[in-house]
Protein backbone atom coordinates (compact mmCIF):
# COMPACT_ATOMS: atom_id res chain seq x y z
CA UNK A 1 0.00 0.00 0.00
CA UNK A 2 3.12 2.51 0.68
CA UNK A 3 6.54 2.01 0.35
CA UNK A 4 9.45 1.16 2.85
CA UNK A 5 12.89 2.39 1.73
CA UNK A 6 11.32 4.38 -1.29
CA UNK A 7 12.04 5.20 0.43
CA UNK A 8 4.91 29.92 -6.91
CA UNK A 9 5.06 32.10 -7.66
CA UNK A 10 3.38 35.52 -5.81
CA UNK A 11 2.03 36.46 -9.10
CA UNK A 12 1.64 33.41 -10.76
CA UNK A 13 -0.57 32.86 -7.65
CA UNK A 14 -2.13 36.32 -7.91
CA UNK A 15 -3.12 36.02 -10.87
CA UNK A 16 -4.84 32.44 -10.66
CA UNK A 17 -6.78 33.38 -7.27
CA UNK A 18 -7.77 36.12 -8.76
CA UNK A 19 -9.69 34.69 -11.67
CA UNK A 20 -11.73 32.45 -9.23
CA UNK A 21 -15.73 33.00 -9.59
CA UNK A 22 -18.02 33.59 -6.79
CA UNK A 23 -19.18 29.70 -6.87
CA UNK A 24 -15.67 29.29 -5.45
CA UNK A 25 -15.88 31.82 -2.66
CA UNK A 26 -17.87 31.10 0.94
CA UNK A 27 -20.96 33.70 1.50
CA UNK A 28 -18.56 35.32 3.62
CA UNK A 29 -15.29 35.59 1.39
CA UNK A 30 -15.11 38.13 -1.73
CA UNK A 31 -16.34 37.48 -4.98
CA UNK A 32 -12.82 37.96 -6.05
CA UNK A 33 -10.28 36.19 -4.33
CA UNK A 34 -6.32 37.21 -4.40
CA UNK A 35 -2.63 35.77 -2.92
CA UNK A 36 -3.40 38.25 0.24
CA UNK A 37 -6.64 36.30 1.37
CA UNK A 38 -5.50 32.58 0.70
CA UNK A 39 -2.38 33.14 2.69
CA UNK A 40 -4.51 35.88 5.67
CA UNK A 41 -3.02 35.24 8.56
CA UNK A 42 -5.23 33.54 11.35
CA UNK A 43 -8.04 36.02 12.20
CA UNK A 44 -8.48 34.70 15.57
CA UNK A 45 -5.62 36.75 16.77
CA UNK A 46 -2.82 35.26 19.09
CA UNK A 47 0.34 34.17 18.48
CA UNK A 48 0.69 32.50 14.48
CA UNK A 49 2.01 29.07 13.72
CA UNK A 50 2.33 29.01 10.00
CA UNK A 51 -1.05 26.95 10.08
CA UNK A 52 -0.01 24.60 12.73
CA UNK A 53 -2.77 22.88 14.97
CA UNK A 54 -2.13 20.28 17.12
CA UNK A 55 -5.17 17.97 17.72
CA UNK A 56 -5.85 16.31 21.14
CA UNK A 57 -7.44 12.63 20.03
CA UNK A 58 -9.17 10.43 22.94
CA UNK A 59 -8.33 6.50 22.30
CA UNK A 60 -8.93 3.60 24.54
CA UNK A 61 -5.55 3.91 25.46
CA UNK A 62 -5.73 7.92 26.22
CA UNK A 63 -5.20 11.02 25.19
CA UNK A 64 -2.66 11.73 22.52
CA UNK A 65 -1.60 14.38 19.86
CA UNK A 66 -1.35 14.92 16.15
CA UNK A 67 0.16 17.21 13.85
CA UNK A 68 -1.74 19.02 11.64
CA UNK A 69 -0.50 21.64 9.43
CA UNK A 70 -2.85 24.16 7.06
CA UNK A 71 -1.55 25.59 3.72
CA UNK A 72 -3.15 28.25 2.74
CA UNK A 73 -6.96 29.48 3.60
CA UNK A 74 -10.35 29.11 0.97
CA UNK A 75 -13.34 28.55 2.94
CA UNK A 76 -15.04 26.42 0.75
CA UNK A 77 -12.31 24.10 -0.43
CA UNK A 78 -10.52 22.11 2.44
CA UNK A 79 -8.17 19.45 1.29
CA UNK A 80 -7.08 16.76 4.00
CA UNK A 81 -4.30 14.86 3.13
CA UNK A 82 -3.82 10.76 4.75
CA UNK A 83 -0.35 9.41 3.94
CA UNK A 84 0.02 5.92 2.89
CA UNK A 85 2.49 3.16 4.40
CA UNK A 86 0.93 2.67 6.91
CA UNK A 87 3.55 4.57 8.79
CA UNK A 88 4.63 7.36 6.77
CA UNK A 89 4.55 10.78 7.30
CA UNK A 90 3.04 13.70 5.12
CA UNK A 91 6.13 14.90 4.01
CA UNK A 92 5.98 13.19 0.77
CA UNK A 93 2.61 15.27 -0.04
CA UNK A 94 5.33 18.52 -0.22
CA UNK A 95 4.55 18.61 -3.98
CA UNK A 96 1.39 19.99 -3.83
CA UNK A 97 2.47 22.93 -2.82
CA UNK A 98 4.11 23.66 -6.52
CA UNK A 99 0.33 22.77 -7.81
CA UNK A 100 -2.62 23.78 -5.06
CA UNK A 101 -2.21 27.14 -4.31
CA UNK A 102 -2.23 28.64 -7.68
CA UNK A 103 -5.69 26.80 -8.31
CA UNK A 104 -6.67 28.33 -4.74
CA UNK A 105 -7.12 25.00 -3.01
CA UNK A 106 -6.31 24.64 0.76
CA UNK A 107 -4.81 21.49 1.74
CA UNK A 108 -3.61 20.31 5.43
CA UNK A 109 -1.26 17.91 5.98
CA UNK A 110 -1.94 15.74 8.90
CA UNK A 111 0.43 13.21 10.61
CA UNK A 112 -1.99 9.76 11.79
CA UNK A 113 -0.86 8.78 14.90
CA UNK A 114 2.20 6.76 14.78
CA UNK A 115 3.45 8.87 12.15
CA UNK A 116 5.70 11.75 12.00
CA UNK A 117 5.23 15.00 13.99
CA UNK A 118 2.63 12.84 16.03
CA UNK A 119 2.69 10.97 19.15
CA UNK A 120 4.21 7.34 18.44
CA UNK A 121 2.05 4.92 21.14
CA UNK A 122 4.11 1.52 21.81
CA UNK A 123 1.41 -0.49 21.89
CA UNK A 124 0.70 -2.28 18.81
CA UNK A 125 -2.89 -2.32 19.37
CA UNK A 126 -3.43 1.18 19.02
CA UNK A 127 -2.51 -0.24 15.45
CA UNK A 128 -6.36 -0.35 13.96
CA UNK A 129 -8.36 0.67 11.11
CA UNK A 130 -11.39 1.63 13.19
CA UNK A 131 -9.56 3.23 15.63
CA UNK A 132 -8.05 5.32 12.99
CA UNK A 133 -11.28 6.15 11.19
CA UNK A 134 -12.62 7.65 14.64
CA UNK A 135 -9.31 9.50 14.66
CA UNK A 136 -9.96 11.12 11.32
CA UNK A 137 -13.36 11.80 12.38
CA UNK A 138 -12.11 14.05 15.85
CA UNK A 139 -9.41 15.96 13.58
CA UNK A 140 -12.33 16.93 10.99
CA UNK A 141 -14.14 18.17 14.05
CA UNK A 142 -11.21 19.90 15.46
CA UNK A 143 -10.50 21.88 12.25
CA UNK A 144 -13.97 22.59 11.54
CA UNK A 145 -14.24 20.58 8.25
CA UNK A 146 -17.80 20.17 7.49
CA UNK A 147 -19.47 18.76 4.06
CA UNK A 148 -19.16 22.30 2.77
CA UNK A 149 -15.76 22.19 2.54
CA UNK A 150 -14.76 18.87 3.70
CA UNK A 151 -12.49 16.80 0.78
CA UNK A 152 -10.55 13.99 2.04
CA UNK A 153 -7.89 12.67 -0.05
CA UNK A 154 -5.84 9.18 1.19
CA UNK A 155 -3.06 7.76 -0.70
CA UNK A 156 -2.42 4.23 -0.61
CA UNK A 157 -3.02 3.26 2.90
CA UNK A 158 -4.50 6.45 3.58
CA UNK A 159 -6.96 5.39 0.75
CA UNK A 160 -8.25 2.27 2.65
CA UNK A 161 -8.99 4.66 5.43
CA UNK A 162 -10.67 7.51 3.74
CA UNK A 163 -12.53 4.77 2.23
CA UNK A 164 -13.60 3.70 5.68
CA UNK A 165 -14.36 6.80 6.92
CA UNK A 166 -16.21 7.78 4.16
CA UNK A 167 -18.15 4.46 4.67
CA UNK A 168 -19.03 6.02 8.33
CA UNK A 169 -19.03 9.37 8.11
CA UNK A 170 -19.77 10.40 3.82
CA UNK A 171 -22.30 13.02 5.08
CA UNK A 172 -19.24 15.11 6.12
CA UNK A 173 -17.68 15.12 3.13
CA UNK A 174 -17.95 17.51 0.20
CA UNK A 175 -15.38 15.13 -2.03
CA UNK A 176 -13.21 11.73 -1.98
CA UNK A 177 -10.41 11.36 -3.49
CA UNK A 178 -8.78 7.35 -3.26
CA UNK A 179 -4.93 7.48 -4.55
CA UNK A 180 -3.65 4.42 -5.77
CA UNK A 181 -5.64 2.26 -3.89
CA UNK A 182 -7.48 -0.88 -4.34
CA UNK A 183 -10.71 -1.61 -2.69
CA UNK A 184 -9.49 -5.09 -1.96
CA UNK A 185 -7.00 -6.22 -0.25
CA UNK A 186 -7.03 -10.11 -1.35
CA UNK A 187 -7.15 -8.60 -4.54
CA UNK A 188 -3.77 -6.66 -4.27
CA UNK A 189 -2.25 -9.78 -2.95
CA UNK A 190 -3.45 -11.29 -6.12
CA UNK A 191 -2.43 -8.68 -8.59
CA UNK A 192 1.13 -9.09 -7.12
CA UNK A 193 1.43 -12.57 -7.16
CA UNK A 194 -0.35 -13.66 -10.65
CA UNK A 195 0.65 -9.72 -12.53
CA UNK A 196 4.05 -7.88 -11.01
CA UNK A 197 5.64 -11.62 -9.87
CA UNK A 198 5.75 -12.48 -13.16
CA UNK A 199 7.17 -9.84 -14.34
CA UNK A 200 10.48 -10.69 -12.54
CA UNK A 201 13.69 -12.49 -13.50
CA UNK A 202 12.69 -16.05 -12.78
CA UNK A 203 16.00 -16.01 -10.98
CA UNK A 204 14.90 -13.17 -8.58
CA UNK A 205 11.39 -14.06 -7.90
CA UNK A 206 12.99 -17.69 -7.00
CA UNK A 207 15.65 -16.11 -4.15
CA UNK A 208 12.62 -13.51 -2.76
CA UNK A 209 10.12 -15.81 -2.59
CA UNK A 210 13.05 -18.25 -1.03
CA UNK A 211 13.77 -15.58 1.75
CA UNK A 212 10.14 -15.10 2.00
CA UNK A 213 9.50 -18.65 2.75
CA UNK A 214 12.40 -18.87 5.92
CA UNK A 215 10.93 -15.33 6.98
CA UNK A 216 14.30 -13.92 6.67
CA UNK A 217 12.58 -10.50 5.85
CA UNK A 218 15.74 -8.62 7.65
CA UNK A 219 18.17 -10.21 5.06
CA UNK A 220 19.26 -6.93 3.56
CA UNK A 221 19.66 -9.17 0.59
CA UNK A 222 15.55 -8.94 0.54
CA UNK A 223 15.63 -5.44 -0.26
CA UNK A 224 17.89 -5.26 -2.42
CA UNK A 225 16.35 -7.10 -4.89
CA UNK A 226 13.11 -6.08 -4.21
CA UNK A 227 14.51 -2.39 -4.02
CA UNK A 228 15.53 -1.87 -8.30
CA UNK A 229 13.10 -5.07 -9.55
CA UNK A 230 9.95 -4.05 -7.80
CA UNK A 231 10.04 -0.63 -6.30
CA UNK A 232 11.88 1.02 -9.04
CA UNK A 233 9.40 -0.24 -11.63
CA UNK A 234 5.99 -0.19 -9.14
CA UNK A 235 6.46 2.44 -6.18
CA UNK A 236 8.50 5.53 -8.20
CA UNK A 237 9.82 5.27 -11.37
CA UNK A 238 11.69 8.13 -10.44
CA UNK A 239 15.45 6.70 -9.07
CA UNK A 240 16.87 8.41 -6.93
CA UNK A 241 13.50 8.88 -5.57
CA UNK A 242 12.58 12.65 -5.11
CA UNK A 243 13.28 14.35 -1.78
CA UNK A 244 10.33 14.45 -0.28
CA UNK A 245 9.49 10.89 -0.70
CA UNK A 246 12.83 9.49 0.42
CA UNK A 247 12.65 11.83 3.72
CA UNK A 248 8.99 10.99 3.90
CA UNK A 249 9.79 6.79 3.60
CA UNK A 250 13.42 7.37 6.10
CA UNK A 251 10.75 8.15 9.27
CA UNK A 252 8.46 5.32 8.80
CA UNK A 253 7.08 3.69 11.42
CA UNK A 254 8.47 0.06 11.19
CA UNK A 255 6.04 -1.42 13.90
CA UNK A 256 2.71 0.12 12.39
CA UNK A 257 3.64 -0.75 8.83
CA UNK A 258 4.39 -4.21 9.83
CA UNK A 259 1.74 -4.71 11.83
CA UNK A 260 -0.36 -3.43 9.40
CA UNK A 261 1.20 -4.28 5.81
CA UNK A 262 3.51 -7.00 6.47
CA UNK A 263 7.21 -6.75 6.07
CA UNK A 264 7.50 -4.87 2.35
CA UNK A 265 4.95 -3.93 -0.69
CA UNK A 266 5.41 -6.83 -2.92
CA UNK A 267 1.88 -8.74 -1.51
CA UNK A 268 -0.05 -8.01 2.18
CA UNK A 269 0.12 -10.18 4.76
CA UNK A 270 -0.77 -8.25 7.89
CA UNK A 271 -3.59 -6.68 9.67
CA UNK A 272 -5.58 -5.49 6.66
CA UNK A 273 -4.88 -8.93 4.63
CA UNK A 274 -8.42 -10.05 4.08
CA UNK A 275 -9.90 -5.95 3.93
CA UNK A 276 -12.70 -5.97 1.42
CA UNK A 277 -15.01 -3.10 0.71
CA UNK A 278 -16.04 -3.87 -3.41
CA UNK A 279 -19.28 -4.98 -2.51
CA UNK A 280 -20.31 -1.47 -0.47
CA UNK A 281 -19.01 1.24 -3.12
CA UNK A 282 -22.35 1.35 -4.21
CA UNK A 283 -23.46 3.14 -1.01
CA UNK A 284 -20.86 5.81 -1.60
CA UNK A 285 -23.08 9.05 -2.79
CA UNK A 286 -20.14 11.66 -2.42
CA UNK A 287 -18.38 12.58 -5.27
CA UNK A 288 -15.21 10.09 -5.62
CA UNK A 289 -12.06 10.03 -7.68
CA UNK A 290 -10.21 7.34 -8.25
CA UNK A 291 -6.77 7.97 -9.05
CA UNK A 292 -4.50 4.65 -10.22
CA UNK A 293 -1.12 4.47 -12.41
CA UNK A 294 -0.44 2.30 -15.24
CA UNK A 295 2.40 0.58 -13.43
CA UNK A 296 0.99 0.66 -9.84
CA UNK A 297 1.71 -1.92 -7.03
CA UNK A 298 -2.28 -1.65 -7.60
CA UNK A 299 -4.51 -2.58 -10.35
CA UNK A 300 -4.81 0.05 -12.75
CA UNK A 301 -8.03 -1.36 -13.98
CA UNK A 302 -9.25 -1.89 -10.66
CA UNK A 303 -8.59 1.32 -9.68
CA UNK A 304 -11.28 2.53 -12.61
CA UNK A 305 -14.00 0.01 -12.15
CA UNK A 306 -14.09 2.04 -8.62
CA UNK A 307 -15.40 4.75 -10.06
CA UNK A 308 -17.77 2.60 -11.97
CA UNK A 309 -18.95 1.47 -8.86
CA UNK A 310 -19.94 4.30 -6.53
CA UNK A 311 -22.75 6.62 -7.16
CA UNK A 312 -20.84 9.44 -8.20
CA UNK A 313 -17.49 8.68 -9.69
CA UNK A 314 -14.66 9.53 -11.57
CA UNK A 315 -11.34 7.79 -13.06
CA UNK A 316 -7.85 9.20 -13.44
CA UNK A 317 -5.21 6.98 -14.73
CA UNK A 318 -1.76 7.76 -14.61
CA UNK A 319 -0.32 6.31 -18.02
CA UNK A 320 3.66 7.12 -17.00
CA UNK A 321 2.54 6.59 -13.20
CA UNK A 322 3.43 3.89 -10.49
CA UNK A 323 2.25 4.05 -7.08
CA UNK A 324 3.68 7.33 -6.53
CA UNK A 325 2.26 9.13 -9.32
CA UNK A 326 1.95 12.35 -7.84
CA UNK A 327 5.38 12.48 -8.94
CA UNK A 328 6.75 10.22 -11.62
CA UNK A 329 3.25 11.37 -13.40
CA UNK A 330 3.01 14.37 -12.11
CA UNK A 331 1.07 16.32 -14.44
CA UNK A 332 -1.80 14.28 -15.28
CA UNK A 333 -2.12 13.34 -11.51
CA UNK A 334 -2.25 17.26 -10.46
CA UNK A 335 -4.56 18.11 -13.54
CA UNK A 336 -7.03 15.54 -12.71
CA UNK A 337 -6.94 16.21 -9.24
CA UNK A 338 -7.64 20.03 -8.78
CA UNK A 339 -10.25 19.85 -11.75
CA UNK A 340 -12.04 17.04 -10.01
CA UNK A 341 -11.89 19.33 -6.60
CA UNK A 342 -13.13 22.86 -8.81
CA UNK A 343 -15.57 20.78 -10.68
CA UNK A 344 -17.28 19.69 -7.54
CA UNK A 345 -16.81 22.65 -6.06
CA UNK A 346 -19.13 24.17 -8.94
CA UNK A 347 -21.57 21.84 -8.10
CA UNK A 348 -20.92 18.71 -10.36
CA UNK A 349 -21.12 14.96 -9.31
CA UNK A 350 -18.85 13.45 -11.80
CA UNK A 351 -16.35 16.00 -13.37
CA UNK A 352 -15.40 14.77 -16.83
CA UNK A 353 -11.37 14.72 -17.19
Amino acid sequence: MNFTKIVLGASLLGTALGSFSCSQQSKEAPATASASTYFAQDSTGGVQTGGVQVVPVTTPKGTFNVWTKRFGNNPRIKLLLLNGGPGATHEYFECMESFLPAEGIEFIYYDQLGCGNSDTPKDTAMWSLPRYVEEVEQVRQALHLDKHNFYLLGHSWGGILAAEYAFKYQQNLKGLIISNMMMSCPDYGKYADNVLAKQMKPEVLAEIRQIEAKKDFSNPRYMGLLEPNFYAEHLCRIVPNPEPITRAMSKINQSLYVTMQGPSEFGISGKLTNWDRTKDLPKLSVPVLSIGGKYDTMDPEHMRWIATQVQNGTALTCPQGSHMSMYDDQQTYMKGLTKFILGVDKGEKKVAL
